[in-house]
């Protein structure tokens, strides 16, 4: 995690992370890991766009 990367990239890297958030809360196998699955997810999305709404 030492690399030097550019805005463009970061949000390309967040938003791979987000997405996999997303990925694992659906296969989540119990509800504890989709909670917290679902609670990274939103993290990464407010982070992408803070003036979106996140769905509850």
């Amino acid at each position: 995690m030492s690399d030097i990367v550019d805005a463009d990239e970061l949000l390309r890297r967040i938003r791979a992370a987000r997405d996999w958030a997303r990925n694992q809360e659906e296969n989540a196998s119990d509800d504890t890991a989709a909670t917290a699955y679902r609670a990274v997810r939103r993290v990464l999305e407010r982070l992408v766009d803070p003036s979106r709404a996140t769905d509850r």
